[in-house]
C-alpha cells in the first residue's frame, strides 16, 4: 500500500439531506479509504464529510510533526461544520479513525450515533508501546509486514504512506489509551464492524470496546472475509449496508 497517482488523498464533501455522516481515516490513511462507503451513503440522501487529518496526505516528516490533539481538534471542527448543515448526524471511523469518532462520542453524547469500524482501541503489534523511546532514535521505520486484504483490488483504493512514522506512532499510542478510559461515556447509540482476519487489531480489541462502552443500545457485526481496511475490502458492501440500516434505525423521524 503506498500513494497510488490514481487516488487524490484530499478531503471529500458530498452535499445531501439532513441526515450527516462524519468519515474519518486511519493512521497514515486518507479519505480515499471511506470514498466507497461514502458514496454509497451519499446515493441514498446522506451528507458525507471526510476530512483529511493533520500531516495525513503530504508526507512522514508531516505526520511525525503532529499530536494527537491535532487530530481530536480537526474532527471536532468538521463534526461542528456539518452540524450546521444536518439534524442527524454520525460519526464514523476507520482504525486510528474509529479512536476519534469514540472521542467524539465521549464528548457529545448528543450525537445521533457513532460507527467504529476495525477499532484500535488495543492493537496487535505490541511495538507500539516502545515508540515514547523508539522516536528518540529513529523517525520512520518500513510499513509492517504482508497485506491482509482480500479483494485483490482492494489496495487500489487506498492512499497510505509506505513507511510508519515513529513519533506519529507514539501519539497514536496517547490516544489509545485516552479513549480506552473514556469508553464508558460513550453511551450514543453504537456499532462495532470488524473482521475475523484482521492483523492490525487486537483479536479482542472490538469485543472489549464493545463491553466497555457505556452505551445501552450498542452491535457488534463481526466480518470473515476482509483485512483491517474494512471499508475498501470484500465486503465493503455490507459494511456500508449494515451502516445505513443502523443511520436509518436512529435517525429521528419527523
Amino acid at each position: 500500500m503506498t500513494q497510488h497517482a490514481h487516488l487524490d488523498p484530499a478531503a471529500f464533501f458530498l452535499d445531501g439531506g439532513d441526515v450527516g455522516a462524519l468519515l474519518i481515516h486511519g493512521f497514515t490513511g486518507s479519505p480515499p479509504e471511506m470514498r466507497l462507503i461514502g458514496d454509497y451513503f451519499h446515493g441514498r440522501g446522506v451528507t458525507v464529510s471526510a476530512p483529511l487529518l493533520p500531516g495525513h496526505g503530504a508526507s512522514v516528516a508531516d505526520m511525525n510533526r503532529c499530536r494527537y490533539t491535532d487530530w481530536i481538534a480537526a474532527v471536532e471542527q468538521a463534526l461542528a461544520d456539518l452540524r450546521t448543515r444536518c439534524c442527524a448526524v454520525f460519526a464514523a471511523g476507520l482504525s486510528m479513525g474509529s479512536l476519534l469518532a469514540l472521542h467524539l462520542a465521549a464528548d457529545h453524547p448528543e450525537l445521533t450515533g457513532v460507527i467504529a469500524y476495525s477499532p484500535a482501541t488495543w492493537v496487535a503489534d505490541r511495538r507500539i508501546l516502545l515508540t515514547p523511546l523508539g522516536k528518540r532514535l529513529i523517525a520512520t521505520l518500513p510499513a509492517a509486514g504482508e497485506s491482509d486484504l482480500v479483494d485483490p483490488q482492494a489496495a487500489q483504493r487506498l492512499w497510505c504512506y509506505d513507511h510508519y512514522p515513529v513519533a506519529a506512532a507514539h501519539e497514536l499510542l496517547k490516544l489509545m489509551q485516552r479513549v480506552r478510559r473514556r469508553l464508558p461515556r460513550v453511551v450514543c447509540p453504537l456499532l462495532i464492524v470488524y473482521s475475523t482476519r484482521d492483523r492490525s487489531i487486537h483479536p479482542a480489541s472490538a469485543i472489549r470496546t464493545f463491553t466497555w462502552a457505556g452505551a445501552q443500545d450498542k452491535q457488534l457485526l463481526a466480518l470473515a472475509n476482509s483485512g483491517h481496511a474494512i471499508t475498501v475490502d470484500a465486503e465493503w458492501e455490507t459494511v456500508a449496508a449494515r451502516t445505513l440500516a443502523f443511520m436509518m434505525a436512529h435517525t429521528p423521524r419527523p
